[in-house]
């Protein structure tokens, strides 16, 4: 699953800041210059790609993976709760990383910086936000996108602290287009 983020983080990041590293917005946004129709298209793209790579790949791990589970008695049936769940979840939740890093890279238009920011606030920062005290801690830890938006790719979730998958996904996707709108308007008032 980790490596899977890190694919959805780089690819969302890729597909909007490759253009301002090498200046060929300016053909993009002279070709099409609704700069709406662009994003739209461009997450248009993202979306498809990564749900689909999020989704057979889950099911083929699932697969390889409960071959071997099944022989030592601890396999998981598709009927059993929460896997076709998850397996679908992969998907959304990776399509959602993609889109949540692109909009940062819309934001910042830098390769290194977009995924320096998406990496460390899914993988290091909620992570780490659990030691503040109390409740904060608690809740600040449930709020991060890469802990409320992970819970529905897993039939089982190891923390007990997590929101509830679909809650989680909801939350996950709030946080996602507060991104994309506030990437759009910057997208629409800056320069290529």
């Amino acid at each position: 699953m980790t490596f899977a983020q890190i694919t959805a983080i780089v690819l969302g990041t890729l597909a909007v800041t490759t253009e301002y590293g090498t200046g060929m917005i300016r053909a993009t946004l002279a070709a099409t210059p609704r700069r709406g129709a662009v994003l739209a298209a461009k997450a248009l793209v993202l979306v498809g790609t990564l749900f689909v790579a999020g989704t057979v790949t889950a099911v083929a791990g699932y697969l390889g993976g409960n071959f071997f589970l099944d022989r030592e008695g601890v396999g998981l049936a598709l009927s059993d709760d929460g896997v076709l769940r998850s397996m679908l979840g992969s998907g959304l939740y990776m399509a959602g990383l993609g889109l949540l890093a692109a909009g940062v890279g819309l934001l910042v238009r830098h390769t290194a910086a977009a995924l320096s920011i998406v990496l460390a606030l899914v993988f290091v920062v909620g992570t780490l936000v659990v030691l503040l005290p109390g409740a904060w801690g608690e809740w600040t830890s449930k709020l991060m996108p890469g802990n409320a938006g992970s819970s529905i790719a897993t039939p089982v979730s190891f923390n007990p602290f997590l929101l509830d998958p679909w809650v989680g996904f909801a939350v996950f996707c709030a946080e996602v287009a507060a991104v994309l709108l506030v990437a759009y308007l910057a997208f629409r008032h800056r320069d290529a």
